[in-house]
Order: structure tokens, then sequence, then C-alpha cells
């Protein structure tokens, strides 16, 4: 008779291993837009409309160097993420998060998109936060 305590815990699910790889993917694939629209704002500070008497208005190109560092960062937790470790699934919540933070400071100047990448970055919340997502 095997004491169980001793026992390891359950290996996590199938479905909850695809939860993780697609919030993997689809950090990478957010990182990558990220770095685009950063480039675009960087290079073509006339691309983006800029709203009047917004609160927090800031120069399109320093808009562009925070989504160009969200996005690399975006990518490397997205591809870290792929090992399926507390530090990746931890870090994909909170790059999320703070990805989705500054899309939402971010609409004035392209509103549609920033929406779009809110959608994406909340659905790979919900995708980390499912149980059985972490292993040790």
């Amino acid at each position: 008779m095997s004491d169980p305590r001793s026992s390891r815990a359950p290996e996590p699910s199938r479905w909850a291993e695809g939860g993780v790889s697609f919030a993997a993917y689809v950090l990478i694939l957010v990182g990558s837009f990220e770095i685009l629209a950063g480039l675009v704002a960087i290079f073509d500070d006339e691309f983006y409309v800029v709203a009047r008497n917004y609160t927090f208005e800031l120069d399109t190109s320093a808009w562009g160097w925070i989504h160009l560092l969200l996005g690399v960062l975006l990518i490397f937790i997205g591809s870290s993420l792929l090992s399926r470790r507390l530090w990746a699934v931890v870090g994909g919540i909170a790059i999320a998060m703070l990805s989705a933070l500054a899309n939402f400071f971010f609409i004035p100047y392209y509103p549609f998109w920033s929406l779009v990448m809110i959608a994406l970055d909340v659905w790979v919340i919900w995708a980390l936060t499912r149980p059985g997502t972490i292993r040790d």
C-alpha cells in the first residue's frame, strides 16, 4: 500500500496543456503585432491620429517605443511559456495585463486595433488562469 502523501500531483489535462500552448502562440502573435505597431509609430509620426485634450497624450514615437518594448517582452514570454513553468505562466499573465493596459491608453490613437489587442490579451489571461495549467 502506498502513502497518498508521497504521490505526485496529477499531470495537467490535455485541455489545460492546449490552453497553455494557445496562450503561448497568441502571446507571440500579439508581440509581433505590437512590434509592427511600434515600428510604424516610430518611423511615421503622421500615421496615427492624435486626439485633442487626451489626458495620456504622448508623442507617437513614445507610444511606438512602448509598443516595441512590449512586443519584444511578449514574444520572449510567449516563447518561454512553451516550457509550461510557473514563472512563464505568471510572466504571461503579467505581460498580457500590461499589454492590455497599454492598449487601453492607446485607444484614442488607433481604436479598433487597440480593442482587438485588448481582447486577445484577455483571452490569453483566461487561458493561463484555467485550472491545471501550472505544474511545478
